[in-house]
């Protein structure tokens, strides 16, 4: 794939198609689109694949790192743009590309704004298709990589909140330091880490993941609004409509900076950590993590994201197999993997 410019109408598919991907995380669908309107004032940015590189040079990845019901997060366009320029001065070589960190309704196009604002391009490879609750999820499997140093540089918050810095150090201290003073910040702060070679791209991002939701959110919108755009988004995805009915019982609370929570609509249990976890229905296991678990408002068939469950919201749930979404390579980690348990009180490992 060349370059290519994108569009506003690339960016609202991206939105819906990332919040599809991103399985009960990765953003809100109104952030999204707010975000969209922020960028294309400044210009359009370009998407890039890995081709279009040499195997040496760098790549780095801008998220967002918070929970996503926080009530009191702010970031703002001068705190993204300042992590990237923050990166440039502190990391010794030159960047000559974004990445997201992950598909949602909010971090698909995270790295957009950032793209057109300092002319970078931005990567068609995200570090994982698939939205993911922890930073080392998202961090390329550097965390295997003996002696690696992450270099993290993050701004967030409004007022006496408001923070900036960088910070390097080993991959989970550095992820740590940086979760904690997005709590500190206000639930969120915006983030530019991990400098890495295209040769190590290649290995361990989700390639066309970008294009993947783009695609996804197009066939989406497609349809007229209803449930119709439900299956269309099921079908393009080779999953599964598992269930409809109303929200039984609804439980969420922030720990640590992570929503953590369970939903019950009829005999179907739904784990929450960020994002949707494993889904079990009478004892049954139909989908664990990285499966795609997904939740809709069953009569408008816009994606809700877990933050946004309520009791007694009538909504429809999609499962979608791992092997049909673009996943990085740290989603076949055990030990990142293994970190779920613990959270949700649910086997992950080993657990089909």
């Amino acid at each position: 794939m060349a370059t290519r410019t994108l569009t506003k109408e690339d960016a609202e598919k991206a939105v819906y198609g990332g919040c599809i991907l991103g399985g009960g995380g990765g953003g809100w669908i109104y952030d999204g689109l707010e975000k969209t309107e922020e960028v294309f004032k400044l210009g359009n940015p370009t998407l890039a694949s890995v081709d279009e590189f040499q195997d040496q040079d760098y790549v780095v990845c801008v998220s967002l790192v918070g929970a996503p019901s926080a009530k009191n997060m702010h970031v703002d366009t001068k705190q993204l743009i300042d992590t990237v320029k923050r990166m440039q001065k502190e990391f010794p070589h030159p960047i000559k590309a974004l990445m997201t960190n992950e598909n949602g309704a909010s971090t698909t196009i995270n790295g957009w704004l950032q793209s057109v604002a300092t002319g970078l391009p931005f990567l068609d490879a995200p570090c994982n298709g698939r939205a993911h609750p922890t930073g080392s999820m998202g961090s390329l499997n550097l965390s295997e990589v003996p002696g690696y140093k992450s270099l993290q540089t993050f701004a967030g918050g409004k007022g006496e909140q408001q923070v900036e810095g960088a910070i390097s150090a080993s991959l989970d201290l550095s992820s740590s330091a940086v979760r904690a003073v997005s709590v500190q910040a206000g639930g969120m702060v915006g983030v530019c880490r991990n400098p890495v070679d295209i040769s190590y791209i290649k290995k361990n991002a989700a390639l066309g993941g970008i294009t993947q939701a783009i695609e996804l959110g197009q066939v989406f919108l497609a349809e007229p609004q209803g449930y119709g755009r439900i299956e269309a988004a099921s079908a393009f995805l080779g999953g599964k409509i598992v269930q409809s009915g109303r929200v039984d019982h609804f439980e969420l609370k922030e720990s640590g900076g992570f929503d953590v929570g369970l939903v019950q609509i009829g005999q179907l249990e739904l784990t929450v950590w960020n994002e949707y976890m494993t889904a079990e229905q009478d004892g049954q296991r139909l989908g664990t993590f990285p499966d795609l678990i997904m939740t809709f408002n069953t009569q408008t068939g816009a994606p809700v994201v877990s933050a946004e469950i309520k009791a007694g919201m009538d909504i429809t749930v999609i499962i979608v197999p791992q092997e049909n979404i673009k996943l990085s390579s740290t989603m076949f980690n055990h030990k990142l993997l293994k970190a779920i348990e613990p959270v949700i009180q649910r086997k992950i490992v080993g657990k089909e």
